[in-house]
C-alpha cells in the first residue's frame, strides 16, 4: 500500500487558527491561497503551509513555508520516501547523509521533555518548537542557519505579536532544541532578542488591607498563606499538613510522589512562618477533612486548580482593578519585603528555593516606605529652608 503525505495550510477561520486542505489544480499542484474551510474552497492568504504523515500511530507535521510550489515538492519528495520503505526499498531514515527531518526531531524532543519535565515547561517548548517550524521551512534539522533564527525572532515579533520577553523566552527554547540535536554555534551573542527586565510589582498596604477585607475567612486564609510563605502556585495547591510543622512555625517544599509531583528543580526547602499564619493554620485545621492531606483541596480530596480565578473574582468584588492582582504578586511581596526587613539575600534565596542568587536579587529594590520618605526629606531640609 502506499504511503501518503497531505499538505494543509494553517489559517485563521472564525471558529480560530485551523490546518485546512488545501485545494488541488488539475495538475495536481497546489493552487496558491485556497484552502477548504468546512467543505467549501477559500483564499487565505495568511499563514504556511504543513505537510503531514503518519510514523506508526504518531502524525507528524511539518511547515514547509508559505510558497505553494515549494509545499508541492516538498510532499512528492516525502511521498517518494515514504512509498520507497513501504516498497521495502532502503533508504536513509530521515535525509541524506543521516540527516533527521525537523518534525521527527522535534517530536522526540517533546517525548523525552514530557518524560523529564513538567507539564508547564512541555507546554511552553511545545508552543515555541511549533511556532519555529511555522516560521522556518527547513526540512532537515542540519539545514538550520543563523539566518532562519534571525527569521524566526522577526517572526515572533511581527508576525505573532509577541512580547520581547516572551521573544526571548521561545528563541531560548529553540535553542536549546538545537543543542540537544548537536546543532550549536549557530547564533552569537548579538543575535539573541532583547528585552528590558522589568522590576518585580509588589503590593502596596492598602491594596492588601482593601482585598482581604473583602475576602471571606477561606480566602483570606489561601492569599494570606501566598503572601507569608512566598511559595509559588503549585507549590500552595500541593502543601500537604504534614508540610507545617506547628512547633517550629515552619512549612516545607516537598516532593508528593503519590500525586506525582516535584518541587522546582527537585529542590526541597523549608520556609519560617508568622505566628500569626501558624495560628489561622491551626483553626483551619480543626474544620478540615481529615481524610484529606492536602491543606486547601477542593472536593474529593482534589487539588485546587483556580487560586488565580478566586483572586481575580475578590479584587473585583473589592472595586479593585483585577488586573494588578495575581498570584507571583504575592511572592516577590514576600521577598522584597524580607529583603527591607533586613534578612540577608542568602536566607531569602533559600526560602524562594532560587538556584541563583540574581534572581533574588531583582528583588533588592529601593523602599517606598514613609520611613524612607521621612529620611529623604531630613537629607536636604536645611538646603530647602
Amino acid at each position: 500500500m502506499n504511503r501518503e503525505c497531505s499538505v494543509s495550510k494553517r489559517v485563521q477561520t472564525p471558529q480560530g487558527v485551523r490546518y485546512c486542505p488545501v485545494v488541488l489544480s488539475a495538475n495536481g499542484r497546489i493552487k496558491p491561497d485556497a484552502v477548504l474551510v468546512s467543505g467549501k474552497e477559500q483564499r487565505h492568504p495568511e499563514g504556511a503551509y504543513y505537510i503531514s504523515w503518519y510514523e506508526g500511530k504518531r502524525l507528524i507535521r511539518l511547515s514547509v513555508g508559505k510558497d505553494a510550489a515549494t509545499a508541492t515538492a516538498r510532499r512528492l519528495q516525502k511521498e517518494a520516501e515514504l512509498n520507497a520503505r513501504n516498497n521495502g526499498v532502503s533508504v536513509v531514515p530521515d535525509g541524506q547523509n543521516g540527516q533527521r527531518s525537523v518534525a521527527a526531531a522535534v517530536a522526540d524532543f517533546l517525548d523525552e521533555t514530557k518524560l523529564t519535565k513538567k507539564p508547564k515547561t512541555l507546554a511552553a517548548y511545545t508552543t515555541a518548537l511549533n511556532y519555529f517550524t511555522e516560521s522556518c521551512p527547513k526540512l532537515y534539522v542540519e539545514d538550520i542557519e543563523r539566518k532562519d533564527l534571525l527569521k524566526f525572532a522577526a517572526f515572533l515579533r511581527e508576525e505573532k505579536e509577541q512580547a520581547p520577553r516572551s521573544v526571548y523566552n521561545k528563541f531560548e527554547n529553540v535553542m536549546t532544541f538545537l543543542k540537544a540535536n548537536g546543532i550549536r554555534g549557530l547564533a552569537g551573542k548579538n543575535d539573541w532578542p532583547r528585552y528590558t527586565e522589568e522590576e518585580p510589582e509588589t503590593y502596596e498596604d492598602e491594596e492588601l488591607a482593601a482585598l482581604f477585607a473583602a475576602c471571606d475567612s477561606e480566602e483570606r486564609l489561601w492569599y494570606e498563606f501566598f503572601l507569608m510563605t512566598g511559595m509559588r502556585e503549585q507549590e500552595v495547591m500541593y502543601a500537604y499538613w504534614s508540610d507545617i510543622n506547628f512547633t517550629h512555625a515552619t512549612v516545607r517544599v516537598s516532593h508528593k510522589a503519590d500525586r506525582g509531583w516535584t518541587p522546582k528543580a527537585y529542590k526541597e526547602r523549608e520556609i519560617p512562618i508568622p505566628a500569626t499564619l501558624v495560628k489561622s493554620l491551626k483553626a483551619w485545621k480543626t474544620k478540615a477533612n481529615k481524610t484529606c492531606n492536602l491543606v486547601f483541596p477542593t472536593s474529593g480530596c482534589n487539588v485546587k486548580m483556580n487560586f488565580l480565578d478566586d483572586l481575580k473574582a475578590v479584587a473585583e468584588r473589592a472595586n479593585l482593578d483585577e488586573d494588578n492582582f495575581w498570584l507571583h504578586k504575592f511572592r516577590a511581596t514576600f521577598a522584597t519585603r524580607h529583603l527591607w526587613n533586613g534578612v540577608d539575600l542568602r536566607t531569602v534565596q533559600m526560602w524562594l528555593g532560587h538556584v541563583d542568587i540574581e534572581s533574588t536579587m531583582r528583588y533588592l529594590k529601593p523602599s517606598r516606605s514613609q520611613t524612607v520618605r521621612d529620611k529623604v526629606n531630613s537629607t536636604f531640609k536645611e538646603v530647602q529652608q
